[in-house]
């Protein structure tokens, strides 16, 4: 019989924990002098507000674009140093697998899960950046069983800017250097930055399982430089290359090394391009935004010991988005929206990755739309598809052998500081791994990865 939400004993000793760290978490918020203020609202001297939607983290502004177009640069130097911490707790409607073990061993338990520190903003007037270093609290298991907690590279992205203003044009010209494909992307619908902003971390099915390579496949894996052009505030242009972030780039892809299995690095052959179209408009409290991106990448093979293979060739993988984003911002409503969808072409000729063939295609689609009300009490809805070809190699895990999922995600949160959200998600899942009901073939059905998320997010000095 399939396991279900917790009963009221669960209820009340997970009311008891959210309790105990929101009001450890606004004694120490009260605590705080109002000028300590994180990185970039230090700098500037601006309110989160004015660099995040409805000051929801991370969805930018215009203002907030135009801060990190430019470099990282408006305002004063000032200590360029920030923290931030989430706590949480997961529950999942059916966590025993078909041999009665769980699937998900931190599922149930209120936990803090992971720390970050921030280096960032203005180094001189036409240079700054934005790096970003995070300890993972229950990371991966040993074979005792025991939790081991991970150091390494999270978002960086470093910056080169000029703006030349004239009686008829108004261009940004920047170089960047980052480790996370789109991780330099302002618009929220670009995978690095986009929904869900925060999601479980302990949970092994809470998400969907197969995503194109461009969504965190190679993450704090490559070095990206690149070029970009914002014209007007109407058209933005970009190219990229990623190669792998070794050698002087090894800090970019810190804690990923060879042959450790539970943090592989992932080695690309040669330069492989990125490229980045938008059009942008603004009208009173309104702006949208209409583009298109893309990456080839040729990535090496690991074996079982997760060394890389260079000699039998690579697997190609083409990434091709289209995306959207609307913003209402007048006080005190925030309105947003984005949608994105990516199609995956996949060239394998030597079957490193597939096995019933040497081609393969994925496609992912994201909808979300948020409403806030006096930059404190907020709402989104996002509904996401993950459709793909069939293989039996890679979807082994499916008895239907396809990715595609399917589900919705409604969410509500709570931002009683500038620097604290407080939320609690659920993830509904209609399709998982290519059916609704016994998609492992063991009886286990879609809606038995269902989700309740609650998560305490904060960033301090």
């Amino acid at each position: 019989m399939a396991t279900v939400f917790a009963g009221s004993h669960a209820f009340h000793r997970l009311m008891h924990y959210v309790t105990l760290a929101s009001l450890a978490m606004l004694c120490l918020w009260r605590a705080i002098p109002a000028h300590a203020l994180p990185i970039f609202a230090r700098q500037t001297g601006q309110n989160c507000v004015a660099c995040h939607a409805g000051g929801q983290f991370p969805e930018l502004t215009p203002y907030g674009r135009m801060f990190k177009l430019t470099g990282y640069t408006a305002g004063e130097r000032t200590i360029p140093l920030a923290f931030m911490g989430t706590a949480d707790f997961t529950k999942t409607r059916n966590n025993k697998d078909v041999n009665g073990n769980p699937i998900s061993p931190k599922d149930g338990n209120f936990v803090w899960d992971a720390a970050s520190i921030f280096l960032g903003g203005k180094i001189t007037d036409k240079i700054g950046a934005f790096a970003q270093y995070t300890y993972t609290n229950y990371d991966h298991q040993n074979g005792d069983g025991k939790w081991i907690g991970h150091w390494g590279s999270d978002n960086t992205d470093f910056r080169f800017a000029d703006r030349f203003i004239g009686a008829a044009n108004d261009v940004i010209l920047g170089l960047t250097v980052h480790n996370n494909p789109t991780v330099q992307d302002v618009w929220n619908t670009a995978p690095a930055w986009s929904y869900p902003y925060i999601s479980s971390p302990v949970s092994n099915v809470a998400s969907p399982q197969f995503l194109p390579l461009i969504e965190g496949g190679l993450a704090q894996q490559v070095v990206g430089t690149g070029a970009y052009l914002y014209w007007n505030k109407l058209l933005y242009a970009e190219l990229t290359a990623y190669s792998t972030a070794d050698g002087i780039w090894s800090f970019l892809s810190k804690g990923n090394k060879p042959g450790d299995p539970n943090h592989p690095q992932t080695y690309l052959r040669g330069y492989n391009p990125y490229w980045r179209l938008a059009l942008t408009h603004e009208w009173g409290p309104h702006n949208v935004m209409f583009g298109t991106f893309g990456l080839i990448a040729n990535v090496y093979p690991n074996d079982g010991d997760s060394i890389p293979i260079f000699a039998q060739g690579v697997t190609r993988y083409r990434d091709v988005g289209l995306d959207a984003q609307y913003q209402y911002l007048l006080e005190p409503h925030t309105i947003t929206a984005q949608a994105r969808y990516i199609k995956e072409n996949v060239g394998d000729a030597q079957n490193f990755v597939f096995g019933d063939s040497q081609s393969a295609n994925l496609g992912s689609l994201r909808l979300k739309a948020s409403y806030i009300y006096q930059a404190k009490y907020g709402v989104s809805l996002s509904f996401f598809n993950v459709t793909g070809s069939a293989d039996s190699v890679t979807y082994a895990s499916s008895a239907n052998i396809h990715p595609n999922t399917q589900g919705w995600m409604p969410e509500l949160f709570w931002i009683p500081y500038q620097y604290v959200r407080i939320g609690v998600q659920y993830t509904h899942f209609t399709k998982y791994l290519g059916s609704k009901a016994n998609y492992d073939g063991t009886g286990r059905n879609a809606s038995d990865n269902d989700t309740l998320f609650f998560y305490l997010w904060a960033a301090i000095w």
